[in-house]
């Protein structure tokens, strides 16, 4: 018996990377997961076949984010399959390098229609999907706590979604609904090539006070316990998973 046997979750961006450890970690423990992707086919139908073959249950929908009316896509690709959702992990984002004079108008809108407004407008559009006693889980970042002046744009967006979770989080109270962040550090995926250079990493490893990077299951795994009734007390919070990076500063 799983901690979310009977439950269905969505997770933003699960086809690879920290959303493919979601959602793996959430069918671990019985639940149905939407695997959501914007392009990747091949990659989503891998994440819900490895499910399946582990005993889970998972379906794919397809939908891109960053897009006028992206939001009554994802749900519309989503009410194919399942009546309502108690678990939602805004995951989904983009990168926005660049110190702030070299960010141009229209980055920074992309990044910010990705990483801000859809999740907003995600959250809204499903709030009559959601359950009573539901989650809302947010992936922020590392970096609104540090300053990293070379993502100025992407900071900024996921600063965005730290203030909107403590909003909801009042606001959805009344129905038992959590609402939370998670703030991962440097994670080792596909989208980091650059981890490649055996020095580049062991560089981005000096951050954590444990000396290595982070790997998705480390994301994966607090994101499952916020997702379980074992943290129905814990609403309104930016939990840093990222080994402790930047205390020293």
């Amino acid at each position: 018996m799983g901690k979310l046997d009977g439950k269905t979750a969505l997770v933003t961006g699960s086809s690879r990377g920290i959303g493919r450890s979601i959602a793996l970690a959430l069918a671990a423990e019985g639940a149905r997961v939407a695997v959501h992707y914007a392009g990747n086919e091949g990659a989503a139908k891998e994440t819900v076949n490895t499910i399946e073959a582990a005993g889970g249950q998972a379906f794919a929908i397809r939908a891109e984010l960053g897009l006028p009316g992206d939001a009554d896509a994802l749900w519309a690709a989503f009410d194919e399959h399942a009546d309502g959702v108690d678990i939602l992990v805004n995951n989904a984002g983009i990168a926005g390098p660049g110190l702030i004079h070299e960010v141009s108008e229209a980055d920074y809108d992309k990044v910010f229609a990705i990483n801000a407004k859809a999740p907003f407008f995600i959250i809204q559009k499903g709030l009559d999907r959601l359950r009573d006693g539901g989650r809302i889980i947010n992936i922020s970042s590392g970096v609104t706590k540090v300053a990293f002046p070379g993502m100025t744009s992407y900071a900024a967006s996921k600063g965005a979604v730290e203030v909107l979770t403590l909003t909801l989080a009042q606001t959805l109270g009344s129905r038992q609904i959590t609402v939370n962040a998670v703030s991962p550090g440097t994670i080792e995926t596909d989208i980091h090539p650059w981890m490649a250079d055996p020095a580049a990493k062991a560089h981005a490893a000096g951050f954590s006070v444990f000396n290595r990077v982070g790997q998705p299951d480390d994301v994966a795994d607090v994101v499952a316990f916020l997702a379980t009734d074992d943290a129905r007390w814990v609403t309104g919070q930016n939990i840093d998973v990222s080994g402790g990076s930047g205390m020293g500063i």
